[in-house]
């Protein structure tokens, strides 16, 4: 069975990995420009995270840093709010059973269908009852987005251990989670980027 943290032996490869899709995010996903926010602010400058995660280099790079994240937690699933946080969810899962500790996903519909299953949690074949679940976004301004798949979650019966975004625009989610006794780690901040 293969270490749930590859790089373990070697804190300079978690390193080199973490400077590569820095920037990589960089050149594919981050850009100056006046634009409005989910939250419904405004920003004079914006993450757009799927060209970096639609990336094969970027797609593995998150999910080694998002999994050495969740070192030494018990995780039973990881999940989050469609769409931005299915191709996290599926590089996550794919990534946890190369490493012998497999960790399912499933992903939070932001409305039921009105065919099919009519599920609002989607990608697990049972109950999140009583599971230990880590909530997972690209990005994160006030929280809302992933408190919004954190109560869907936790109506299903699920204790989230953790809220792990790769992008903290840090406007207040640090402090959300916090007020609601919830973790809260993120893989980069927006002034990192900012700073360049």
């Amino acid at each position: 069975m293969q270490p749930m943290r590859a790089n373990k032996e070697d804190p300079a490869a978690s390193d080199d990995i973490r400077t590569k899709l820095f920037a990589l995010i960089k050149a594919r996903s981050f850009s100056r420009r006046t634009i409005a926010l989910a939250s419904g602010r405004t920003s004079n400058y914006y993450f757009d995270m799927k060209p970096t995660m639609f990336d094969p280099a970027g797609a593995a790079w998150i999910a080694e840093l998002m999994l050495d994240r969740m070192e030494g937690l018990k995780v039973d699933y990881v999940g989050g709010l469609a769409i931005g946080a299915v191709p996290l969810v599926s590089a996550l899962a794919m990534l946890s059973h190369q490493r012998g500790r497999p960790i399912p996903g499933f992903f939070v519909r932001s409305q039921v269908k009105d065919h099919g299953t009519q599920r609002r949690i989607e990608g697990t074949a049972e109950s999140l009852e009583g599971k230990n679940v880590v909530i997972v976004e690209d990005v994160t301004t006030t929280g809302g987005s992933a408190t919004a798949a954190l109560e869907a979650a936790v109506a299903e019966g699920a204790r989230v251990v953790l809220v792990l975004s790769l992008v903290d625009r840090l406007e207040g989610a640090a402090a959300h989670f916090s007020a609601r006794g919830i973790a809260f780690r993120a893989i980069y901040t927006s002034d990192e980027f900012l700073a360049e």
